[in-house]
């Protein structure tokens, strides 16, 4: 496979459906796979973005199917950034419960977050807490 030089970037606005937030990904992973990310980092990415995205359809937008989910990427062949904006009231993710505190272990909230941030470069909540950046840096070669 030959490696594309040139930075692919696009701009995506989604229904909120989990379907076109997984063919967004598939385009981002196929973007990753062009510039020669090792599968170390596709599945770090994948990962990531299927929270975020998931993230924003069914707590951010809730499930309104009249509201959007705004995608902008960037990959190069050093590092992928990505802005996931949904149309929800937002919220703080300093105020969610820590998913490995013994008080929390079964609750559900606080684990995609907490996984974005494991598997990405940095992440960065924006404005309401409606918007978040991530980025993750290439590896070296696997």
């Amino acid at each position: 496979m030959t490696m594309t030089e040139r930075p692919t970037a696009a701009t995506v606005t989604i229904p909120s459906e989990f379907g076109e937030g997984h063919r967004v990904q598939d385009e981002i992973i196929a973007a990753l796979e062009s510039h020669g990310y090792g599968d170390r980092d596709v599945f770090s990415v994948r990962l990531a973005l299927e929270e975020a995205i998931v993230n924003a359809i069914k707590h951010g937008n809730q499930m309104d199917a009249e509201k959007r989910v705004h995608i902008q990427y960037r990959v190069s062949s050093e590092i992928f950034h990505v802005r996931i904006e949904d149309e929800g009231p937002g919220f703080n993710p300093v105020e969610l419960p820590d998913p490995t505190a013994p008080e929390n272990m079964e609750k559900l909230c606080g684990r995609g977050v907490m996984l974005i941030k494991g598997f990405m470069t940095s992440v960065d909540y924006h404005g309401r807490g409606n918007v978040v950046t991530m980025s993750k840096k290439r590896s070296p070669a696997e």
